[in-house]
């Protein structure tokens, strides 16, 4: 077995039930020191028996567990639960389903989409930290080929890179280091250049293809249209490794993203490609996700809407 990965009994083992669990978490997120989320008071008063891992602040009066002000809020699952389903998150390299996750941690699938739900909402980068050195764009279309539909639901006229049935993502991968997508409506000059604007160093060099709306923003670009791939420093061939892993769990695991979530799907696969990377520990990468689960909130009106 790999270096940086345990078994599942393994975890099991070190995380045998809801108690463990939430000790792990509260370490997590307090180091010994729970730190109350309403007013960040760390005047706290600890409930003892039955009530262990409640905590009352000295401050504002208010009650709270490690749950509160985090995507695991007034949730029924158990926590040993989520930490089992955040280790088929990160361990999976093309994710998991809802299905077969319900399977994996005794649940309901309805259950298991809205966890699931919730840690990709952990799972966006809001560290707002910028792209340096020599960073790769380009864009990939998500969606299912015309020709695969039944007659009566194709879309007449679409072309593999419309937006008229597919969702279009462009993404960003600094050379050696994180990778950032996000889906974008129109995939136009303008909207590229704000995207990049957002996200890359302006000392940067922008590599990218011989796309028409890259013309000004790139300071290299690698002609596909005449079969180049690399041309000195010119490839794009880090972010297109992005779009393979990401259309392989699209294709092989989830089959659909719709519009409405792929964003979310975006997110789960830059966090496993970032902070979820396989050179971490599975134990670090899972202390990353819930890192990224606090301070917030996801209901499921909220993803639903």
């Amino acid at each position: 077995m790999s270096k940086t990965t345990i078994s599942i009994l393994e975890l099991f083992k070190m995380i045998p039930d809801q108690e463990s669990a939430r000790l792990f978490i509260e370490n997590q997120r307090w180091h010994g020191k729970p730190t109350c989320p309403h007013c960040a008071c760390d005047k706290i008063t600890t409930r003892k028996g039955d009530r262990a891992g409640y905590y009352r602040c000295q401050s504002c009066k208010k009650e709270f567990t490690v749950r509160t002000g985090t995507v695991f809020e007034k949730s029924k699952i158990g926590l040993h639960q989520w930490l089992y389903a955040m280790y088929f998150m990160m361990t999976g390299r093309k994710g998991i389903s809802s299905l077969q996750l319900a399977k994996e941690i005794g649940i309901t699938q309805k259950s298991a989409w809205f966890l699931l739900g919730r840690l990709r909402e952990a799972c966006k980068d809001d560290n707002g930290s910028l792209l340096n050195g020599i960073v790769e764009i380009d864009e990939t279309y998500i969606g299912g080929l015309e020709k695969n539909k039944h007659a009566s639901k194709r879309t007449k006229g679409n072309q593999g890179r419309s937006t008229k049935t597919k969702s279009a993502v462009v993404g960003m991968k600094e050379r050696g280091g994180k990778v950032k997508a996000k889906s974008m409506k129109v995939v136009n000059r303008d909207n590229v250049k704000k995207q990049t604007d957002n996200n890359v160093d302006k000392d940067a060099i922008i590599v990218t293809d011989e796309a028409r709306h890259y013309i000004g923003i790139s300071n290299l670009m690698v002609n596909h249209s005449v079969g180049e791939f690399v041309n000195g420093m010119a490839s794009t061939n880090g972010i297109e490794s992005v779009w393979a892993v990401l259309k392989r769990g699209y294709h092989g695991t989830y089959h659909h993203f719709s519009k409405k979530h792929i964003d979310r799907y975006v997110d789960e696969f830059t966090f496993r490609l970032n902070d979820g990377n396989v050179k971490h520990h599975v134990m670090d990468r899972i202390s990353a996700l819930i890192i990224g689960a606090f301070d917030k909130r996801l209901t499921y009106k909220e993803l639903v809407a």
